[in-house]
């Protein structure tokens, strides 16, 4: 048997106002997403917004059903729309955050496992790490470097089926 270690290093920032402009930016669209999002069961409002390459950014934010399973997170809404609407184009960075009705918020949001992979894919499929920048109500920014360090034991296909 053999132990290893994985570590990952993340940014803290207690506020936006030293990121870039167009992070900051990013991070009010993720904010602005959460006002739209369709949350009736759980009171949660997730938003999320997609930089891409291109300068346009795309807002997602989270959907519930009644079937529960047939919801969908922020994140996914998000980078689905740009695989099907921008085809090709690398997504720079994605910004996260959500709000409650029901309790504070008061750490940065982070997205789920099925996020976690559903983002690595497109990191994957680019060939280039996406920032991702997880924020809380209060301000407070966690930044990733790379999906990766969300999900360092991935699954990944061989590209062989």
């Amino acid at each position: 048997m053999e132990y290893f270690k994985i570590s990952c290093e993340f940014e803290r920032h207690e506020t936006r106002a030293n990121l870039k402009a167009e992070i900051q930016n990013l991070i009010e669209n993720c904010l602005a997403a959460t006002n739209s999002a369709y949350a009736p069961y759980s009171h949660f409002y997730v938003g999320a917004a997609v930089l891409l390459e291109n300068g346009i950014i795309i807002k997602g934010n989270n959907q519930e059903n009644a079937a529960f399973p047939s919801g969908l997170c922020a994140e996914r809404v998000a980078i689905y729309y740009v695989g099907a609407n921008h085809p090709g184009v690398a997504i720079k960075a994605i910004a996260i955050t959500a709000r409650s009705e029901n309790y504070t918020q008061g750490t940065p949001v982070t997205p789920c496992g099925a996020c976690r992979q559903s983002l690595l894919e497109y990191e994957l499929n680019q060939q280039s790490d996406i920032p991702v920048h997880m924020v809380s109500p209060s301000g407070e920014i966690i930044v990733s470097k790379s999906v990766k360090q969300l999900l360092p034991l991935y699954f990944e296909h061989s590209g062989k089926f």
